[in-house]
């Protein structure tokens, strides 16, 4: 979908998006209240919008939409009303969600184009005009992402025929001008997106070294090590996990080194990911329901790759290093069996009581040769590691375990700010004691019951010495069942849009 941006007055033909606030309950109706655009258009239209309005109760809460179809003999043939929620609580997220809530309204029409009118709301300045425009188009486009190349037999009807929207707003260069960074993270949050949806067949190891190997194109360094070069180096935590597929493992880095080169930032931020691009649980093989979507086991390496493609798109000024492991983990006469000693990278022993705690398995050998080649001045690692992270938090959050309160509050912080959220876990001396073995330095799963997304964590902290870290369990946030605002049902994205907001607030730059 193209977006523009407009200083004219809105059209008046075809499909026009009108914004509202959520009034109180104490107004005489509690319905919605236009901003000034739309009730300009809705007198041009005799009160049509408002009657609408009215007639279905519309509130103009947080994320909703509703359409009026042809409200006037002459003028628009369907009139959108996005709802932005309170006036004095509107800010960024709520605008991105007014956006994503009209283009799915605009999706269900068969408009070519689309265009929306941008004023800030009666009783609220605390968004910049420019940044309200920009905000609603990146919600606009992060809800138009779909991922249906497979679908060969889909009627016209059904696929969206909105092809552009144009944002109308007074200040149209410096809403264009911030739309432009915004516009280039929701293309990392697209690829990775992509990435997460595709099937087993078609993201493989090998194939998604060479998804990573496109962003060389944007500027980005790539380095791909093949098992021989990693059976040289020593990673045998990361290859005892691949030794069953026929798909042979890579470790992929990407370099994006455009900060300082000198002073406290010229140390890479390093960020990880775990590439399992499926995860058959092993010789410890998962129940068969369900199983599909352990397609997307790949997703932090994906959000890795989408942030990589991100950073160099808007031409950060930072030194990122990514860096993602990737194996598929598949049952056979060759895979590594529960009650196997494996040594890691970084020469500690590992005993391997489940082959389906596989995931930790990877990082540590990645988090080892990350922190030892490039000296990083902090590394996050995201993984889909475990399902215990979605019992305690469903999909609402993702699990957040940090060994420095600064970095945890960085990320908490951006998470908050781009509708990423995060909670913290604790990590703890107990917990840790539950990781050892008996046979070797550490066991791949907890002795104990229970804490399993506290316990994977405090095995990948064994793997980090005393860089400041903090590792993201993203297993129930990677894939949505259903449709958000902005986010619709399948690979959500979730961490490029946290990450990048992290490493601009606080790693960019002088």
């Amino acid at each position: 979908m193209k977006i523009a941006f407009s200083d004219s007055a809105v059209s008046r033909t075809g499909a026009v998006v009108v914004l509202a606030v959520e009034t109180s309950g104490k107004s005489k109706e509690g319905l919605a209240q236009l901003t000034p655009a739309g009730e300009r258009l809705d007198r041009e239209l005799g009160g049509a919008i408002l009657r609408a309005v009215s007639a279905a109760r519309f509130k103009g809460r947080k994320g909703t939409a509703l359409t009026v179809l042809a409200p006037a003999a002459k003028g628009p043939a369907r009139v959108v009303v996005a709802g932005l929620g309170k006036a004095d609580a509107l800010d960024e997220l709520a605008i991105e969600a007014a956006g994503g809530a009209a283009y799915a309204e605009l999706a269900r029409g068969q408009d070519g184009a689309a265009s929306v009118a941008v004023e800030v709301p009666k009783g609220t300045g605390k968004v910049k005009l420019a940044d309200m425009a920009a905000a609603l188009a990146l919600g606009a486009r992060l809800r138009s992402y779909r991922f249906d190349k497979y679908r060969t037999k889909q009627k016209p009807e059904d696929k969206p025929k909105l092809a552009s929207l144009t944002v109308h707003v007074k200040g149209a260069a410096a809403a264009k001008k911030a739309f432009a960074s915004r516009d280039a993270v929701a293309d990392g949050v697209f690829f990775t997106r992509d990435l997460v949806s595709e099937p087993g067949n078609v993201i493989y190891p090998e194939s998604l070294a060479r998804e990573a190997q496109k962003l060389a194109k944007l500027g980005v360094k790539i380095e791909v090590l093949d098992e021989k070069k990693m059976k040289k180096l020593g990673f045998g935590a990361l290859l005892g996990v691949a030794q069953g597929s026929s798909r042979p493992p890579r470790l992929v880095v990407m370099q994006w080194l455009k900060g300082p080169k000198t002073g406290p930032k010229a140390k890479p931020v390093a960020i990880l990911g775990k590439g399992v691009t499926f995860d058959s649980g092993g010789i410890s093989i998962k129940p068969s329901k369900g199983m599909e979507d352990m397609k997307w086991d790949m997703g932090g390496a994906g959000v890795v790759i989408g942030l990589m493609k991100a950073l160099a798109a808007r031409k950060a000024r930072a030194n990122v290093v990514g860096v993602i492991g990737c194996v598929e983990n598949m049952p056979s006469g060759t895979a590594q069996r529960p009650g196997d000693i494996v040594t890691s990278y970084s020469g500690q022993t590992i005993e391997v009581l489940n082959t389906d705690a596989e995931g930790r398995l990877v990082l540590a050998d990645a988090l080892w040769y990350c922190q030892e080649r490039f000296k990083p001045r902090l590394m996050v690692d995201l993984a889909t590691l475990t399902g215990a992270i979605i019992v305690c938090l469903a999909n609402v959050h993702a699990g957040l375990f940090a060994n420095d309160d600064a970095l945890a509050r960085n990320l908490e912080e951006a998470g908050k700010a781009v509708g990423e959220r995060l909670w913290r876990m604790p990590l703890d001396e107990a917990y840790d004691r539950m990781m050892d073995s008996k046979v070797a330095d550490v066991q791949n799963i907890s002795s104990g019951s229970g804490g399993g997304s506290i316990t994977a964590a405090q095995f990948l902290q064994r793997f980090t010495n005393d860089v400041p870290w903090a590792h993201l369990d993203i297993a129930g946030v990677t894939w949505s069942g259903k449709d958000a605002p902005t986010v619709p049902q399948g690979g959500t994205g979730f961490g490029v849009r946290l990450l990048d907001r992290m490493i601009a607030d606080h790693y960019e730059g002088k």
